[in-house]
């Protein structure tokens, strides 16, 4: 890499995202990756009347969705093989034991029985992966027609802990796809702007980087610092981690339902202020002979 050695140093410590529980600090020690990608039913050009031609041509509407209905269950659990995260480190499972997720009265109610059979809130986010249909494109829904529709497009995306190589992603949904029938079904690579390609990377709780940074917050708050091993979105970890060999860490000042990149994105005072009274303790701290020694 070049101009590595302007950037060399002993450990990262900066802010980003949302706290995972609005009543308590907590330092982030990663990022799940994020791979966008579409699947695409594109069977012929233009439509053809429905009744002339319906149950006769393939539908694109209905291949695509049978095809989706095979990468996640009815109730949010992935089902490819090699998108389910395995060899999660005994530290990150025990970081997790026993924290909360909660954005406050404000946010949206967490729905219990969506997601991986068995994890907690915390973990679904912070140790596995989560897939997402963004957007779903069949036709056109304000004006619907009658015919087949030519094609059909769905723009999706996985969130992946580091246990899930960003490489083998898309190999393991062809091969899934093919093993259920559905090759005719397309995976194809967004417009640039869509792509939103963001490389996994932790920090695990045992480092000693962690270990003395949350000690640091948790001395100067009198109270307790969560450790996440991994927040839910995604940022520049991932680059730190692969051009810098660093260890790394986020003390986030927001809150869940910040409406975070959306309109009426914000912040609330309160958080701010203790945040940045806890930026300023764990900078003092490290100046001091307390210092974090790698």
């Amino acid at each position: 890499m070049e101009n590595r050695e302007d950037f060399a140093s002993d450990a990262m410590f900066a802010s980003d995202g949302p706290r995972a529980n609005i009543a308590q600090p907590n330092i982030s020690l990663g990022n799940r990756g994020c791979c966008n990608f579409n699947l695409v039913a594109h069977f012929r050009e233009g439509g053809h009347h429905s009744g002339n031609w319906g149950g006769l041509l393939r539908s694109p509407a209905v291949r695509l969705n049978n095809a989706l209905a095979t990468i996640i269950s009815p109730r949010g659990e992935i089902l490819v093989e090699g998108w389910r995260p395995a060899n999660i480190p005994a530290s990150v499972r025990a970081a997790l034991q026993g924290s909360e997720r909660s954005a406050g009265e404000e946010g949206p109610r967490i729905d219990p029985d969506w997601g991986e059979p068995g994890l907690t809130p915390a973990e679904k986010v912070s140790m596995w992966n989560s897939f997402e249909v963004l957007a779903l494109q069949i036709g056109t829904p304000d004006r619907p027609v009658n015919a087949v529709p030519p094609w059909a497009r769905a723009h999706c995306q996985l969130r992946h802990v580091i246990e899930t190589p960003q490489e083998d992603i898309l190999p393991a949904l062809r091969a899934h796809l093919d093993a259920h029938g559905f090759t005719d079904i397309d995976i194809v690579e967004p417009a640039e702007e869509f792509r939103g390609r963001f490389a996994p990377a932790r920090t695990n709780p045992d480092h000693p980087w962690a270990l003395w940074l949350k000690e640091s917050v948790e001395s100067v708050a009198g109270g307790p610092c969560g450790v996440v091993p991994c927040s839910g979105g995604s940022n520049i970890t991932g680059i730190i981690a692969e051009a810098l060999d660093i260890p790394f860490a986020w003390l986030p000042m927001s809150y869940l339902a910040c409406s975070q990149h959306a309109p009426n994105e914000h912040i609330l005072r309160p958080l701010m202020r203790e945040g940045l009274e806890l930026i300023t303790g764990v900078y003092a701290r490290m100046g001091s002979g307390e210092g974090y020694r790698p």
